[in-house]
């Protein structure tokens, strides 16, 4: 998906999972898990989150491409997002 989006010179990859971002943990295990608003590609490199493979994050991070992380079952997240509203976790600079 990262090599698609960069190759069509995409805005952004939105990456639509079952939680609604990127947690410190497994939210789905641990309940104290804490979400992140926006994560730096370094950061999400080193505490090695389970966003994408490293190597899709490194692409994106050469190619500046951001990398919004979003709940796919949530029917109202893709619409707020387009809106520009905050949701899920950004991944980007």
């Amino acid at each position: 998906a990262a090599l698609r989006a960069v190759e069509i010179g995409a805005d952004v990859l939105i990456k639509a999972t079952k939680v609604d971002g990127v947690y410190d943990s497994d939210p789905m295990i641990n309940p104290d898990a804490v979400r992140f608003d926006h994560l730096t590609y370094i950061e999400t490199l080193n505490r090695r989150l389970e966003v994408m493979d490293s190597t899709a994050i490194t692409l994106c991070m050469d190619n500046q491409l951001p990398i919004l992380v979003l709940n796919f079952w949530d029917k109202d997240a893709l619409h707020q997002a387009l809106l520009g509203n905050p949701i899920g976790t950004l991944v980007a600079e």
